[in-house]
């Protein structure tokens, strides 16, 4: 279907397919119900030239060590912005003209809004289940919806705890293993002008992650389309925790780990943990002065529920819609994603956690001199992403969901509860997905 509008993607998506995919139960296609949609494989000795679209840095070098071993399908990397600071912009704008890469990073969580504009190609009708015990099952899980799979998991962020030993030291406090343990923790550093982190009014983010550990299941499909609950346990219990953390001043709210004010204040001994994903280490190791006062621990858990640790961020090898060599691109992409030439490759590129149990990466192996010699991605990070809450699903509109969220949040700063805030913000979202015509409930709750 070349040369669709962004505005006739869209009705592909969802009025082209009725209350299929994002209505509940078919993935859209660019190609109209009915018709053949599969491609063919080129010939034997064929030639052909596969390009893909990624934020990650140095990936020729990566995409050429396949290059000289598979000469007939040539990979050409394009760098792009990161995906929502201009990346997808990008490949929806190439997606609308019939065009595109064959291969483009997606984001776990905005698997669902290409979804939405039928911009990816369903690689179960190209063998991918072949594929998938290579990859951690929920992980696989969040790249599958209902009828399909629609790209192969390139990374993840499983999380953990980071802690300033000496500064846990001064007020006498060992390894949180609950949530309640660590906001105790949090009340002695009061006492010596330290905090024990940051809670971000404004990245809705980090609260999903820890919800997720609690078994916060937001989203779930079916026949009559998405049902949505905001205020489950989970939710609730852990909104109610941040709240009463909050209303105790035991959290910086005015800015946000990684920002130049954190790294700043981190520097100075003033933040004496960071409960965050396994790719926040090489942020950690830039801190001034804090080689050999940080060391590595399992997440914190919300007592004998839940999980044992959870994820931020996260993303896919996805094939668009547009290409003509979805059979050699899954190749490629799953190369990429599970061998160990490629996953090594990519570390060195930046990539997050491996999505394949078997294999961390040779890198990631090694004793840490930053954080005084622990082998923390085996003992701890690998352990994390095994334990990871099975039942969350992204949702279509995320990136719209998190803003909403993130504006009820920061009307915490004058008074309104973070409980308050779930509850208007799913409101709106039911509001904002029903104006994208998509079928969406309360679930019973």
């Amino acid at each position: 279907m070349a040369g669709l509008t962004r505005r006739q993607l869209l009705g592909v998506g969802v009025a082209g397919l009725g209350a299929a995919l994002l209505g509940g139960c078919a993935s859209p296609a660019l190609t109209r119900p009915g018709s053949a949609a599969l491609k063919p494989a080129t010939r034997a000795g064929e030639k052909i030239t596969l390009t893909y679209w990624t934020w990650l840095k140095d990936m020729q070098q990566v995409a050429d060590k396949w290059n000289r071993n598979n000469p007939d399908i040539h990979v050409t990397v394009v760098p792009i912005p990161q995906g929502n600071a201009g990346g997808y912009q990008k490949m929806y704008a190439a997606l609308a003209a019939g065009g595109g890469p064959d291969l483009a990073q997606v984001e776990l969580r905005t698997i669902p809004e290409f979804l939405l504009a039928g911009g990816l190609t369903n690689l179960a009708d190209y063998g991918v289940d072949a594929h998938r015990h290579r990859y951690d099952p929920t992980l696989w899980g969040q790249v599958s919806y209902l009828d399909g799979v629609y790209g192969l998991p390139q990374d993840s962020g499983p999380m953990a705890l980071y802690y300033h030993q000496p500064l846990f030291d001064r007020v006498g406090a060992g390894v949180p293993t609950t949530w309640d343990q660590w906001a105790d923790i949090a009340v002695e550093l009061r006492k010596t002008k330290t905090w024990i982190d940051c809670f971000s009014l404004s990245d809705a983010g980090p609260f999903v992650a820890y919800a997720t550990q609690a078994g916060a299941r937001w989203f779930t499909q079916g026949e009559g389309g998405w049902k949505i609950n905001l205020l489950d346990e989970a939710t609730l219990k852990t909104a109610r925790f941040f709240d009463s953390a909050l209303d105790r001043d035991l959290l910086i709210t005015g800015y946000g780990p990684f920002s130049p004010p954190w790294s700043a204040a981190a520097a100075r001994d003033q933040i004496a943990s960071l409960t965050s994903a396994s790719w926040a280490d090489s942020i950690l190791a830039d801190v001034n002065g804090g080689a050999g006062k940080w060391r590595v621990a399992p997440m914190q858990r919300w007592g004998s529920r839940g999980f044992g640790s959870s994820a931020l961020g996260g993303s896919t090898v996805a094939v668009l819609g547009h290409s003509r060599y979805p059979r050699e691109a899954l190749k490629f992409a799953t190369w990429l994603t599970s061998s160990k030439e490629g996953i090594d490759g990519e570390i060195a590129s930046g990539i997050g956690w491996s999505p394949t149990p078997d294999y961390i990466g040779a890198a990631r192996t090694k004793p840490s001199a930053f954080f005084s010699g622990q082998t923390y991605n085996e003992d701890i990070m690998r352990p994390a992403a095994a334990d990871q809450n099975p039942d969350w699903a992204w949702w279509p509109l995320t990136f719209q969901s998190f803003n909403i969220l993130a504006d009820e949040f920061r009307k915490k700063a004058s008074g309104q509860s973070l409980v308050d805030g779930l509850r208007n913000a799913e409101n709106q979202i039911i509001t904002a997905m029903r104006n994208k015509g998509l079928s969406v409930e309360r679930a019973a709750r």
